[in-house]
């Protein structure tokens, strides 16, 4: 199958600094794809190398399969875009603003309806976007972006200074219209935890490389699994455990990590406890969030 976005050894400079560095990425059609990073890593650039704003060398960019510096207005009526903030026209209203740009890009206004609703502002159509909230905003910026029905959707930082509510709203949204609209996103991001409720794929760059790319679930398959325990005996209990034939990573008076992936040897070992005479307050496991994972995996470059 055909990447919707495809980048091979991507470098670019401002000067004598690289902000890209052989960048490779691989963006499966109908997915949504977390591009994250700290401030500064290189997210934004790529963005707007993607968009043909700053140039590439040939052969380095390809949306759906084509170079994009020699099939560029056939690749730009494929993508649709919000880099930073919405372009909006606050003395106008939700509906006039898309009007507007419907009129610039040549898009059939029966779609500026469709486009408010998709978005849940249609209540809100007629009201100047300067009263918007910022959420409102954000999703009034995605429908500006939707207008000409694009396959593919680069968004950056579309939940930045959101409230909960907003962020909520931008999730969902972004989870529609992969699943039910056949759209691609590319969404890059700092807030991890929120990537990784809506992601289906990854990849982090950190000072412009990329250190990881791939689904969400093989980079939650980085982090081995490790078990605990809270229990009345600990020093006791650490004998058993280490009897049993487990690594104790770490322990206090209150709570025993060890090495442990299998929830039959997890029921076998409370069977064991109990028998000696341990009460068990809790016993689990543990694997690191997405949030650890990416400091993990930064902190190495």
């Amino acid at each position: 199958m055909i990447n919707a976005i495809e980048t091979s050894n991507l470098t670019y400079k401002f000067g004598n600094q690289i902000v890209v560095d052989n960048l490779s990425l691989q963006v499966p059609k109908g997915s949504i794809y977390g591009f994250l990073g700290h401030n500064g890593a290189g997210k934004t650039t790529t963005i707007k190398i993607l968009l043909n704003l700053l140039k590439s060398k040939s052969n380095e960019v390809k949306i759906f399969g084509k170079d994009i510096n020699s099939n560029r207005i056939a690749c730009l009526k494929r993508i649709g875009a919000l880099v930073e903030q919405p372009s909006i026209y606050g003395h106008l209203t939700g509906y006039e603003n898309l009007k507007n740009r419907a009129m610039i890009v040549g898009v059939n206004q029966d779609r500026i309806s469709e486009m408010l609703n998709l978005v849940g502002l249609s209540d809100a159509a007629n009201k100047k976007a300067e009263k918007y909230s910022l959420g409102m905003k954000q999703r009034l910026g995605i429908a500006i972006a939707l207008l000409s029905d694009p396959e593919l959707l680069l968004l950056d930082e579309p939940t930045n200074g959101l409230d909960p509510n907003g962020i909520i709203e931008i999730r969902n949204l972004m989870i529609d219209l992969v699943k039910n609209h056949n759209k691609t996103i590319l969404v890059s991001s700092h807030l991890l935890a929120e990537i990784e409720r809506t992601a289906t794929h990854v990849g982090i760059i950190n000072k412009g490389k990329l250190l990881f790319q791939g689904t969400i679930d093989e980079l939650h398959n980085l982090s081995k699994p490790s078990a605990f325990i809270q229990c009345d005996d600990s020093l006791k209990a650490q004998e058993i455990i280490k009897n049993a034939g487990f690594s104790i990573l770490k322990s206090n008076s209150n709570r025993i990590d060890f090495n442990c992936t299998s929830v039959d040897d997890l029921g076998k070992l409370n069977t064991s406890l109990i028998q000696n005479g341990i009460t068990v307050y809790a016993l689990g496991t543990d694997k690191k969030d997405l949030e650890n994972l990416f400091l993990d995996i930064t902190s190495k470059n």
